[in-house]
């Protein structure tokens, strides 16, 4: 064995995470990668058993954070095929040659998986569907053949180095720091903002507390604050005094209010969040500023 795996490591949480994680971690992407922080990269498609397999045998993990993903909340039917295969293919395949090898394995879930944070309610998204099913495999790989699993659920995450431009705080930062205007909705949706390094310490956590195996818990600040404060806010700190341009684009259907139930968190890992939301805006503009 030689440690940590992170799949989806060339994405927004992963490449946080495994920058945390420090040297000699292996790191997964579709793609050809080139170390930036001492760790070790593979390429391999998680859709792919087989490729999967041959992962599992070079890298020797004790410790499985599963990150990849297709990524995708539109509510589209062209989604669904994607999302399935991205998703829950990619799981399954994770889950099996963790059984197989003997190791641990730390799941990205879903704000918007059916939990006590949304009232249960049910995914409104075929990208939920797809993680609320990992889970259910998740479960179904532990009751079954005893692997260690835990699966953490971060709310909306936001931060430096946020790949996904589309994206509303890198969307709209980026546009302010080019003197374009942002198309917005309404910015009614309520959403519980968590930044990037609050989350990836909680997965680090997950990984080595035993008091995290079988369970699934959420993780961001416990509050919500609209989409309208949040870019209002992001505004101030750019010293933009001009309005927001609410209402340019239709809000997203569907879309329900996700808060994180910090309890779970914080018993079984010792995890509590640590950056308020105008010091993790703060730190993203100035992380995008620098590198305009």
């Amino acid at each position: 064995m030689s440690g940590m795996l992170v799949t989806g490591a060339a994405g927004f949480i992963g490449s946080h995470l495994v920058r945390r994680l420090g040297p000699g971690t292996h790191a997964v992407s579709r793609r050809p990668m080139e170390p930036a922080h001492g760790e070790v990269w593979h390429r391999a498609d998680l859709r792919n058993a087989e490729a999967v397999a041959r992962l599992f045998a070079e890298a020797r993990p004790e410790v499985v954070y599963h990150l990849a993903g297709e990524v995708n909340g539109a509510r589209d039917v062209s989604v669904v095929g994607p999302t399935m295969e991205g998703v829950l293919a990619g799981t399954v395949n994770v889950l099996t040659s963790a059984v197989t090898t003997g190791c641990r394995v730390v799941l990205a879930g879903s704000s918007e998986e059916p939990r006590p944070g949304n009232g249960h309610n049910a995914p409104p998204s075929p990208y939920a569907m797809a993680k609320t099913a990992a889970t259910g495999y998740a479960e179904l790989y532990h009751r079954l053949w005893d692997l260690p699993y835990t699966i953490v659920r971060p709310t909306m995450v936001y931060g430096p180095a946020q790949r996904d431009t589309a994206k509303i705080v890198p969307y709209v930062t980026l546009a302010l720091l080019r003197g374009e205007k942002p198309r917005l909705t309404s910015g009614a949706k309520l959403v519980d903002w968590v930044y990037v390094d609050d989350v990836v310490e909680a997965f680090e956590l997950a990984g080595r507390n035993e008091r995290a195996v079988g369970k699934a818990f959420d993780v961001g600040t416990g509050t919500r604050v609209s989409v309208r404060e949040a870019v209002e806010l992001l505004y101030r700190i750019a010293g933009e005094e001009s309005a927001p341009p609410f209402g340019t684009v239709a809000d997203r259907p569907l879309d329900v209010p996700q808060t994180a139930e910090l309890g779970p968190a914080l018993e079984l890992i010792g995890w509590r969040p640590r950056t308020g939301l105008e010091e993790g805006l703060r730190r993203t503009l100035e992380w995008y500023r620098s590198r305009a």
